[in-house]
C-alpha cells in the first residue's frame, strides 16, 4: 500500500501548477495521467500531422512541409507580464526551463476596423479610437487608476472602490461610450458588460496591471512561452519531480476510494494509491461537476500575417461583445513562427467565444473573415464545466474548464481558489521579472 499527502489526476496546466506548489510546499505527491502525453485539454499538438488525425481532417497538404516544426496550442492563451502566472512562474523558478518572448501587438477590432490598444499616453494621442477631448479623459483615467493605492484615500479621488460602480466610474471621468468599451474589454479584459454594475475596485487593478504589463515591453502587455503552452506543465512536473513527486502517464484511473464522504484512495491498473486529498480536472470526476455553458474554439492555419495588424507576427485580437449584439466577446489569438510554432512564415490564428446560439460557427464568422484566406479550419466545440462544490467536505478538489477568454487571469483566479481551498491559506507571490528572453525590438 502506498501512501501520499495529494494525488493529482490529469496533468493540464491548473493540476501540474498545483502539483508543483504542493511538492514545493513539502507535500508527498502523486500525478497520475490518463493519457500518454502531458496538457490535457490545453496540450500542444506535435507534428502536424497528429492535429489532422486528432480533428479526422485529410491532409495536412504537401504546401505545408515539416509538420515537426509545428507545436498547435489547443488552448492558448496569453500571458500579461507583470501578471498572476509570471507571479507564479518567479516564485517556483519554473522559468528555468521556459523561454519567452513578448507577443508583438494587442487590437481590438471596433466600427468594422482594427484599432490598436491604447495604454499609455503616446498611444491615447495617436489612436483613432478617441476624439480630442475623449483622450484627455481618457489620460485623466489611465493617470487614476496607475496612482490609485487602496490604503492611501487621497489617491481615490472621492471615489470608493468597494461602492461605487465602474459605471459611475467611468461616468465621472465623462468617458464616451467607445473608450468605456475598449477600456473594459480590451484593457480591463472584461469579457462581458456585468463589471459596469460591479464595484470599480477589480477594473482599477485590471486596468493598472494592463498598463504596468505594458511598460516592461512596449509592443504589447503578454508574452508566449516558445514552442508553446505544452512546455508549461512540463516545467513544472520537473519542479515536482525534485522535490519528490512521482509521475504516472498513460494510466487509468478505474476508481476514487471514498470513506464516509471523504477521499480515501484512487485505484489504478489494480493497485490502490491512498491521499488525504485529491485535485482533478473535470473529465475525471463526470458525477462531481455541471455544465456551465459551452465553448467554440477555430484553430485557423494561414500563410499571412492577419491585416491591419502592422504585419505582426503575433498579436490579440479583441472583439468586443457589443460589436456584434452579443453577451460575451469574441477573442483571436495569433501566433506564428516567431515563437517556433509553425514553420517559416505560417500563422496559427485561435478563434474562441462563449456559445449563444445553435450555431456556433456563424457566431464566430466576423472573426474568422478577418483571418481570410484560411488553409485550414479545425473547430471544437467544449463544455464548460465547474466543480458542484468547494471540496473541503470530500477533499477532492475540482478545477473548471478552461474559458473562452485568450488570456490567463480568470484560469490564476481558478489556480488561487483551490490553493487556498486544498491548503486553507492565501498564495502569497514574489515580485515580477522580465522573462523575455528577447529584446522589444527583436
Amino acid at each position: 500500500m502506498q501512501e501520499y499527502d495529494v494525488i493529482v489526476l490529469g496533468t493540464g496546466i491548473k493540476e501540474c501548477v498545483l502539483s508543483g506548489l504542493m511538492s514545493l510546499n513539502g507535500k508527498k505527491v502523486l500525478h497520475i495521467d490518463k493519457n500518454s502525453y502531458h496538457g490535457g485539454e490545453s496540450t500542444s499538438i506535435s507534428p502536424l500531422e497528429e492535429l489532422y488525425r486528432r480533428f479526422k481532417v485529410p491532409g495536412p497538404p504537401k504546401s505545408i512541409r515539416r509538420g515537426k516544426e509545428w507545436n498547435v496550442d489547443l488552448v492558448p492563451k496569453f500571458f500579461l507580464a507583470t501578471g498572476q502566472l509570471v507571479k507564479i512562474l518567479v516564485h517556483t523558478e519554473v522559468t528555468r526551463y521556459l523561454d519567452f518572448k513578448v507577443v508583438e501587438g494587442s487590437y481590438v477590432f471596433k466600427s468594422g476596423k482594427m484599432h490598436k490598444v491604447p495604454a499609455t499616453e503616446e498611444d491615447a494621442q495617436s489612436s483613432d479610437l478617441m476624439g480630442m477631448f475623449d483622450k484627455r479623459r481618457f489620460k485623466k483615467l489611465l493617470h487614476f487608476a496607475l496612482n490609485f493605492d487602496i490604503k492611501n484615500p487621497r489617491s481615490h479621488q472621492d471615489v470608493d472602490p468597494e461602492k461605487t460602480t465602474t459605471r459611475e466610474m467611468f461616468s465621472r471621468f465623462d468617458l464616451g461610450q467607445d473608450v468605456i468599451e475598449f477600456t473594459g474589454h480590451a484593457i480591463a479584459l472584461h469579457s462581458s458588460e456585468s463589471y459596469l454594475d460591479q464595484p470599480c475596485l477589480e477594473t482599477i487593478n485590471r486596468i493598472r496591471l494592463y498598463c504596468e504589463s505594458l511598460s516592461r515591453h512596449n509592443t504589447s502587455p503578454y508574452l508566449y512561452p516558445l514552442y508553446g503552452l505544452g512546455e508549461l506543465p512540463q516545467g513544472f512536473a520537473r519542479l515536482s519531480a525534485e522535490y519528490g513527486g512521482t509521475f504516472l502517464l498513460n494510466k487509468p484511473v478505474d476508481e476514487i476510494v471514498m470513506d464516509n464522504g471523504k477521499v480515501k484512495a484512487v485505484r489504478s491498473d489494480g493497485k490502490l494509491f491512498h491521499c488525504k486529498q485529491l485535485i482533478c480536472d473535470p473529465s475525471y470526476v463526470p458525477n462531481r461537476v455541471r455544465k456551465m455553458g459551452r465553448i467554440i474554439r477555430v484553430i485557423c492555419l494561414l500563410n499571412h500575417p492577419v491585416k491591419n495588424t502592422h504585419e505582426a507576427s503575433s498579436c490579440q485580437i479583441i472583439i468586443p461583445q457589443t460589436e456584434l449584439s452579443r453577451k460575451s466577446d469574441i477573442y483571436i489569438c495569433v501566433v506564428s513562427y516567431s515563437h517556433s510554432l509553425a514553420s517559416d512564415g505560417m500563422y496559427i490564428a485561435t478563434v474562441s467565444t462563449t456559445v449563444e446560439t445553435n450555431n456556433p460557427e456563424k457566431e464566430v464568422q466576423p472573426a474568422l473573415e478577418l483571418l481570410e484566406p484560411i488553409m485550414q479550419k479545425f473547430v471544437s466545440i467544449t463544455n464548460l464545466l465547474v466543480p458542484n462544490e468547494d471540496g473541503r467536505k470530500s477533499q477532492i478538489f475540482v478545477s473548471r474548464s478552461y474559458d473562452a477568454t485568450n488570456h490567463f487571469d480568470s484560469e490564476c483566479e481558478d489556480i488561487k481558489d483551490m490553493y487556498r481551498r486544498v491548503t486553507g491559506e492565501e498564495f502569497c507571490f514574489g515580485r515580477p521579472r522580465n522573462l523575455s528572453h528577447n529584446s522589444d525590438d527583436d
